[in-house]
Protein backbone atom coordinates (compact mmCIF):
# COMPACT_ATOMS: atom_id res chain seq x y z
CA UNK A 1 0.00 0.00 0.00
CA UNK A 2 2.82 2.40 0.87
CA UNK A 3 5.30 1.72 -1.94
CA UNK A 4 3.37 3.52 -4.74
CA UNK A 5 3.09 6.64 -2.56
CA UNK A 6 6.82 7.10 -1.96
CA UNK A 7 8.43 9.63 -4.34
CA UNK A 8 10.87 8.06 -6.79
CA UNK A 9 11.84 10.95 -9.09
CA UNK A 10 15.22 12.34 -8.07
CA UNK A 11 16.76 15.50 -9.47
CA UNK A 12 20.09 17.11 -8.76
CA UNK A 13 22.66 15.40 -6.55
CA UNK A 14 22.51 11.74 -5.60
CA UNK A 15 19.48 10.98 -3.44
CA UNK A 16 20.21 9.85 0.14
CA UNK A 17 18.92 6.39 1.03
CA UNK A 18 15.27 6.66 2.05
CA UNK A 19 15.45 3.94 4.69
CA UNK A 20 18.39 5.55 6.46
CA UNK A 21 16.80 8.99 6.43
CA UNK A 22 13.41 7.67 7.55
CA UNK A 23 15.06 5.82 10.43
CA UNK A 24 16.57 9.14 11.49
CA UNK A 25 13.16 10.84 11.29
CA UNK A 26 11.55 8.05 13.34
CA UNK A 27 14.42 8.19 15.87
CA UNK A 28 13.79 11.88 16.42
CA UNK A 29 10.03 11.22 16.61
CA UNK A 30 10.53 8.63 19.35
CA UNK A 31 13.10 10.55 21.42
CA UNK A 32 11.86 14.12 20.91
CA UNK A 33 15.39 15.54 20.63
CA UNK A 34 16.24 18.55 18.43
CA UNK A 35 16.87 17.75 14.78
CA UNK A 36 20.54 18.74 15.17
CA UNK A 37 21.07 15.90 17.69
CA UNK A 38 20.15 13.08 15.29
CA UNK A 39 23.05 10.53 15.32
CA UNK A 40 25.47 10.61 12.38
CA UNK A 41 24.59 7.01 11.45
CA UNK A 42 21.35 8.35 9.97
CA UNK A 43 23.16 10.86 7.78
CA UNK A 44 23.31 14.66 8.07
CA UNK A 45 20.59 16.10 10.29
CA UNK A 46 19.79 18.67 7.61
CA UNK A 47 18.93 15.83 5.22
CA UNK A 48 16.48 14.36 7.75
CA UNK A 49 14.72 17.63 8.52
CA UNK A 50 14.62 18.69 4.87
CA UNK A 51 13.20 15.32 3.79
CA UNK A 52 10.59 15.50 6.57
CA UNK A 53 9.51 19.03 5.57
CA UNK A 54 9.62 18.36 1.83
CA UNK A 55 7.43 15.29 2.10
CA UNK A 56 5.11 17.12 4.50
CA UNK A 57 4.59 19.98 2.04
CA UNK A 58 4.00 17.46 -0.75
CA UNK A 59 1.35 15.73 1.38
CA UNK A 60 3.07 12.32 1.43
CA UNK A 61 2.62 11.70 5.18
CA UNK A 62 -1.10 12.51 5.08
CA UNK A 63 -1.65 10.34 1.99
CA UNK A 64 0.15 7.36 3.51
CA UNK A 65 -2.00 7.57 6.65
CA UNK A 66 -5.14 7.86 4.52
CA UNK A 67 -4.24 4.75 2.52
CA UNK A 68 -3.40 2.57 5.53
CA UNK A 69 -6.51 3.79 7.38
CA UNK A 70 -8.74 2.72 4.48
CA UNK A 71 -8.01 -0.87 5.53
CA UNK A 72 -9.68 -0.20 8.86
CA UNK A 73 -13.03 -1.88 9.23
CA UNK A 74 -15.59 -3.05 11.71
CA UNK A 75 -18.96 -1.84 12.90
CA UNK A 76 -17.63 0.35 15.71
CA UNK A 77 -15.74 3.64 15.61
CA UNK A 78 -14.61 5.71 18.58
CA UNK A 79 -13.72 9.36 18.96
CA UNK A 80 -11.84 11.17 21.71
CA UNK A 81 -9.25 13.88 22.29
CA UNK A 82 -6.11 14.44 24.33
CA UNK A 83 -4.35 17.65 25.30
CA UNK A 84 -0.63 18.05 24.58
CA UNK A 85 1.52 20.49 26.52
CA UNK A 86 3.42 22.97 24.34
CA UNK A 87 7.12 23.22 25.16
CA UNK A 88 8.58 26.70 25.55
CA UNK A 89 10.70 26.13 22.43
CA UNK A 90 7.55 25.44 20.44
CA UNK A 91 5.81 28.59 21.66
CA UNK A 92 8.51 31.10 20.69
CA UNK A 93 7.66 31.47 17.02
CA UNK A 94 8.64 34.64 15.23
CA UNK A 95 6.38 37.67 15.48
CA UNK A 96 3.26 37.11 13.41
CA UNK A 97 3.86 33.37 13.17
CA UNK A 98 1.95 32.32 16.28
CA UNK A 99 0.02 29.08 15.86
CA UNK A 100 -3.78 29.16 16.09
CA UNK A 101 -3.69 25.56 17.36
CA UNK A 102 -2.15 26.61 20.67
CA UNK A 103 -4.58 27.67 23.35
CA UNK A 104 -4.50 28.54 27.01
CA UNK A 105 -5.96 26.07 29.48
CA UNK A 106 -5.22 25.08 33.07
CA UNK A 107 -1.87 23.58 32.10
CA UNK A 108 -0.73 26.61 30.14
CA UNK A 109 -0.31 26.50 26.37
CA UNK A 110 -1.78 23.27 24.98
CA UNK A 111 -2.75 21.71 21.67
CA UNK A 112 -5.56 19.17 21.50
CA UNK A 113 -5.37 16.08 19.28
CA UNK A 114 -8.73 14.67 18.14
CA UNK A 115 -8.69 11.07 16.93
CA UNK A 116 -11.27 8.82 15.29
CA UNK A 117 -10.25 5.15 15.51
CA UNK A 118 -11.74 1.78 14.57
CA UNK A 119 -12.55 -1.13 16.86
CA UNK A 120 -8.92 -2.31 16.76
CA UNK A 121 -7.55 1.08 17.81
CA UNK A 122 -6.21 1.94 14.35
CA UNK A 123 -6.49 5.66 13.50
CA UNK A 124 -8.90 6.74 10.78
CA UNK A 125 -8.79 10.53 11.08
CA UNK A 126 -6.72 13.00 13.12
CA UNK A 127 -7.18 16.69 13.76
CA UNK A 128 -5.58 19.50 15.80
CA UNK A 129 -7.32 22.30 17.69
CA UNK A 130 -6.43 24.71 20.45
CA UNK A 131 -6.32 23.17 23.91
CA UNK A 132 -9.46 24.93 25.16
CA UNK A 133 -11.61 23.93 22.16
CA UNK A 134 -14.86 22.08 22.86
CA UNK A 135 -14.66 18.40 21.89
CA UNK A 136 -18.11 18.10 20.35
CA UNK A 137 -18.07 21.25 18.22
CA UNK A 138 -14.50 20.56 17.07
CA UNK A 139 -15.28 17.12 15.65
CA UNK A 140 -18.38 17.86 13.57
CA UNK A 141 -16.32 17.43 10.40
CA UNK A 142 -14.76 14.10 11.48
CA UNK A 143 -17.82 11.84 11.31
CA UNK A 144 -18.10 11.37 7.55
CA UNK A 145 -16.59 7.88 7.77
CA UNK A 146 -19.23 6.68 10.25
CA UNK A 147 -21.59 4.91 7.88
CA UNK A 148 -24.93 3.16 7.97
CA UNK A 149 -25.19 0.34 10.50
CA UNK A 150 -22.12 1.48 12.43
CA UNK A 151 -21.88 2.62 16.04
CA UNK A 152 -20.04 5.71 17.28
CA UNK A 153 -18.71 5.52 20.86
CA UNK A 154 -17.84 8.71 22.73
CA UNK A 155 -17.69 10.03 26.28
CA UNK A 156 -19.77 12.78 27.91
CA UNK A 157 -17.78 15.53 26.22
CA UNK A 158 -19.62 14.68 23.00
CA UNK A 159 -23.11 14.49 24.49
CA UNK A 160 -24.99 16.97 22.32
CA UNK A 161 -28.11 16.69 20.19
CA UNK A 162 -26.34 18.15 17.16
CA UNK A 163 -23.93 15.18 17.27
CA UNK A 164 -26.54 12.53 18.03
CA UNK A 165 -29.01 13.62 15.34
CA UNK A 166 -26.70 13.21 12.30
CA UNK A 167 -25.71 9.76 13.51
CA UNK A 168 -29.18 8.61 14.48
CA UNK A 169 -31.55 10.14 11.91
CA UNK A 170 -29.27 11.45 9.19
CA UNK A 171 -28.43 9.97 5.82
CA UNK A 172 -25.56 7.98 7.26
CA UNK A 173 -27.89 5.99 9.51
CA UNK A 174 -25.31 5.38 12.24
CA UNK A 175 -26.06 4.96 15.95
CA UNK A 176 -24.45 7.20 18.57
CA UNK A 177 -23.73 5.41 21.83
CA UNK A 178 -22.60 8.44 23.85
CA UNK A 179 -22.60 8.54 27.63
CA UNK A 180 -25.23 11.15 28.63
CA UNK A 181 -24.51 14.07 30.93
CA UNK A 182 -25.94 13.68 34.48
CA UNK A 183 -28.17 16.77 34.18
CA UNK A 184 -29.98 15.69 31.02
CA UNK A 185 -33.78 15.87 31.21
CA UNK A 186 -34.36 13.50 28.30
CA UNK A 187 -31.98 10.57 28.67
CA UNK A 188 -31.22 8.99 25.26
CA UNK A 189 -30.65 5.30 24.74
CA UNK A 190 -27.28 4.17 26.10
CA UNK A 191 -25.69 0.69 26.14
CA UNK A 192 -23.17 0.41 28.99
CA UNK A 193 -21.73 -2.94 27.92
CA UNK A 194 -20.90 -1.62 24.45
CA UNK A 195 -19.53 1.61 25.92
CA UNK A 196 -16.81 -0.34 27.75
CA UNK A 197 -15.11 -0.98 24.41
CA UNK A 198 -14.30 2.73 24.23
CA UNK A 199 -11.08 2.14 26.18
CA UNK A 200 -9.52 1.22 22.81
CA UNK A 201 -9.26 4.89 21.85
CA UNK A 202 -7.68 5.64 25.23
CA UNK A 203 -5.07 2.97 24.53
CA UNK A 204 -4.41 4.55 21.14
CA UNK A 205 -3.52 7.85 22.81
CA UNK A 206 -1.32 5.95 25.23
CA UNK A 207 0.61 4.45 22.30
CA UNK A 208 0.71 7.81 20.54
CA UNK A 209 2.38 9.44 23.55
CA UNK A 210 5.16 6.86 23.55
CA UNK A 211 6.57 9.12 20.83
CA UNK A 212 8.08 11.98 22.83
CA UNK A 213 7.92 14.41 19.92
CA UNK A 214 4.13 13.98 20.12
CA UNK A 215 3.73 13.72 23.91
CA UNK A 216 5.22 17.23 24.16
CA UNK A 217 4.84 19.70 21.33
CA UNK A 218 8.21 21.07 20.27
CA UNK A 219 7.15 22.10 16.75
CA UNK A 220 6.43 25.75 16.21
CA UNK A 221 4.06 25.27 13.26
CA UNK A 222 0.81 23.32 13.21
CA UNK A 223 1.71 21.62 9.93
CA UNK A 224 4.93 20.16 11.33
CA UNK A 225 3.30 18.92 14.53
CA UNK A 226 0.39 17.37 12.63
CA UNK A 227 2.90 15.63 10.34
CA UNK A 228 4.62 14.20 13.43
CA UNK A 229 1.25 12.94 14.69
CA UNK A 230 0.58 11.38 11.28
CA UNK A 231 3.95 9.61 11.33
CA UNK A 232 3.34 8.21 14.80
CA UNK A 233 -0.15 7.05 13.76
CA UNK A 234 1.29 5.35 10.66
CA UNK A 235 3.80 3.53 12.84
CA UNK A 236 1.06 2.37 15.22
CA UNK A 237 -1.11 1.18 12.32
CA UNK A 238 1.70 -0.78 10.68
CA UNK A 239 2.42 -2.60 13.93
CA UNK A 240 -1.09 -3.99 13.76
CA UNK A 241 -0.25 -5.80 10.52
CA UNK A 242 3.41 -6.78 10.74
CA UNK A 243 6.74 -5.96 12.38
CA UNK A 244 8.29 -2.79 10.97
CA UNK A 245 11.77 -3.08 12.44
Amino acid sequence: MIQPLLPTKVRGVKHADDRKVLNGIFWRLRTGVPWADIPARYGPCTTCVNRFNRWRKAGHWARILQVVSEACGGDIQMIDSSSIRVHQHGANAKKGGRSDRMGRSRGGLTTKIHALVDAAGRPILLKLTAGQAHDGRSTMDMLATVGSGQVLLADRGYDADYLRTPCGRGARGAVANIKPMPGRKRIPAFERTLYRKRNVVERFFNKLKHFRAVATRYDKTDASFLASVHLAAIRITLRGYEAVT
